[in-house]
Parts: C-alpha cells; structure tokens; sequence
C-alpha cells in the first residue's frame, strides 16, 4: 500500500513538474505586430531565429498594414510593435499606449518607374519628379490602402504642392494592396511607384521598371519599435517583449540587422544610438 501510495505521488508530482515545464514554454513567446512591408523585406525570417537562440523566446509575428498594426495595438491584441509611419507612432506614444519609441534602423523610400521614363524624371528631386507625373499624367500605382508606405507617399505629394485627392485622375491608380502587389501592378501597367528600397530590392519580376528617383534626404524611411504600454493591457507579456526591445537596440541586434542582405546588398541600417523618440 505504502508502495502504490508513493507511486500515485511520485506520478502526481511528475505530471506538475510537465505542467509547470509546459505553462513556461508558453509563457516564453511574444506577439509582435508589424507592417507587411517589414515581414515581405524577409528582415524578421533573418533576426528572429537569432533572437529564439540567444533568449529562448519565440516571436509570433502579425503583419497588417500601419493602420491595423496600431489598431490591433490599441485594443492590447499584441505584445511589441515594429513599424515605419513615426507620426503615428509618436501619436501611440503620446495617447498613453507605449511608453516609449525607439529608433531601430532606417532604409529609404525610391520612385520606382519605367526604364523609358515618360514623365522625364529621372534624377530629379522627388518633388520635382512628382509634379512632372501629375502634369504629364502619367501612369502612377498607389498602394492606397492606408499603410506606412502610403502615407508617405501621401506626404510627398504635399511636400510637391500637389492636392492629390482633387487632382488625381485615371492615371492615379490604387492598388489596394500590399507593396509587392503594388509593384507588379506599377510593372504590368508600366508606371510609376513609390516603393521602401527593402522591398523593391526583394521583388524578382520587374520586367521594365527601375530606379528613377532616390537620395533625397525627404525619402528617409525610419523604423521604430515599442513595448505596448502593460499599464494599460495587463496581459503584455512586459519583460519578455521589454527583452525583445533591448535586444533589437543592443550591439548584437543592431549587428543582426546590419547583416541581412539580398543578393549581396544591405537592405536596412541600423541607428538605434540615436534613440530614444
């Protein structure tokens, strides 16, 4: 009897030992909420197994647009957010959802058009360039779905003095969909398009387009990360996603981020010494 008792204990405290095992695995993994661009750039497939092998956490990842991502973030749905619209991030900041912003790494936007370029903007500033499309009426693809990359482009058409919304016309064509999809269709239409250099970098079938407009300083595309505020949301998994921050900003994650390219070429660069936004 005194046996089979403490069998049933030893079986009891095996199957508790499990359970606690099996809770802190699943206790050991974040969400992280970021923009279809970042995750089609092929950047986190690169980072996150490093990450997973330093720290042990694992990283679920959710890729909307910008929009959706601080939507998502606002209700709590997520752990950690990595983007690139910083007006609204600093608005996220700001309304109490983050505590803080830090600056990750930066790549840039390009003007992406047909090699025959029929608007003649080539090397142009993209103000310049810009105005030029919109006077020409040439063919031009919008994302038009409300992501970071659209909002940017949104942004350079004020910068260009143009009111998009009045004066666009059958040659402004929205996509509605993902930066990919956007720049096949700126392929199969021959047109314009405003691309982050990640993404043009990665995407294969380009048929007639290429670069037409880059290095102006009004094209910087900056990253940022930030913990969603636990205050708010108790169930953000505080230091795990905390982890994740400061590894990204560390020397190692900055080398990380540093050393992923496509086809021999840098695709994002780091500069979080400069945070704290």
């Amino acid at each position: 009897m005194a046996v089979r008792r403490l069998s049933v204990a030893l079986a009891l405290l095996c199957g508790l030992a499990a359970g606690v095992a099996a809770s802190s695995a699943e206790e050991r993994e974040i969400v992280l909420a970021t923009t279809t661009a970042t995750q089609e750039s092929g950047l986190l497939d690169y980072l996150l197994p490093i990450f997973r092998d330093k720290t042990g956490i694992d990283v679920t990842v959710i890729a909307r647009r910008a929009d959706e991502v601080l939507e998502g973030a606002r209700r709590g749905e997520v752990d950690v957010v990595l983007m690139h619209a910083r007006p609204q991030e600093e608005k996220f900041v700001a309304d109490g959802f983050a505590a803080k912003r830090f600056d990750v790494m930066y790549n840039d936007y390009v003007l992406i058009g047909p090699k025959s370029d029929p608007a003649g903007v080539k090397g142009k500033d993209i103000a310049t360039a810009l105005k030029a499309i919109e006077a020409k009426g040439a063919p031009f693809v919008t994302r038009g779905d409300r992501s970071g990359t659209h909002a940017a482009e949104l942004a350079l058409w004020i910068v260009a003095g143009i009111d998009i919304a009045r004066t666009k016309g059958a040659w402004y064509r929205e996509a509605k969909q993902d930066m990919a999809s956007a720049l096949d269709a700126a392929r199969v239409a021959n047109a314009y398009v405003l691309s982050d250099r990640g993404s043009w970098i990665a995407f294969r079938e380009r048929g007639d387009l290429d670069i037409v407009v880059e290095g102006d300083k009004r094209l910087l595309n900056q990253y940022g990360v930030m913990l969603v505020n636990p205050l708010k949301f108790p169930n953000v998994k505080k230091e795990l996603g905390q982890d994740f921050v400061d590894w990204l900003i560390s020397p190692d994650g900055q080398a990380a981020i540093a050393g992923y390219k496509v086809d021999g070429q840098q695709l994002f660069f780091p500069n979080a010494d400069k945070s704290g936004g």
